[in-house]
């Protein structure tokens, strides 16, 4: 008898994985923190409009980041990343631009944004601290 294949879908590996946060909880909390590193805060349509999407989209997921302790947010107003909102947004934000330098080397390109916003979810620390690494050696410096 044949042993069960250890592959899955997608969708198959991000149940598996149990994470607290999806994919897009974090391009919200790295685009918050991005945007908030001026002032301390931002607000839903910076927010919208740096993702692209509508004010209601963006409203209703600052609510799940809000419950999930990662943004304080007030109704019509600023938001801003807890303590914990911006330790991991930090490496969010660390993740996304290691991952834009790493792909523009190999690439030989200048950005590779489309890209990473693809991929970033799917490594792990390991693999960040690998190419970390790897460009380290090389002195390329993310």
């Amino acid at each position: 008898m044949e042993m069960p294949s250890k592959f899955h879908t997608q969708k198959g590996y991000e149940l598996a994985a149990q994470s607290k946060l999806t994919a897009a909880m974090e391009d919200y909390l790295e685009m918050i923190c991005r945007l908030s590193r001026d002032h301390g805060y931002t607000r839903v349509h910076l927010l919208a409009e740096h993702l692209n999407v509508k004010p209601s989209s963006a409203s209703k997921m600052v609510d799940h980041l809000k419950d999930s302790g990662l943004v304080q947010a007030e109704r019509y107003g600023c938001i801003s990343p807890t303590a914990e909102g911006v330790a991991l947004g930090d490496y969010l934000l660390y993740r996304h631009n290691l991952l834009n330098q790493f792909l523009c080397y190999i690439n030989h390109s200048e950005n590779e944004l489309e890209q990473v916003e693809r991929i970033e979810h799917f490594i792990d620390e390991r693999t960040v601290r690998n190419i970390s690494s790897f460009l380290n050696e090389r002195s390329i410096h993310p």
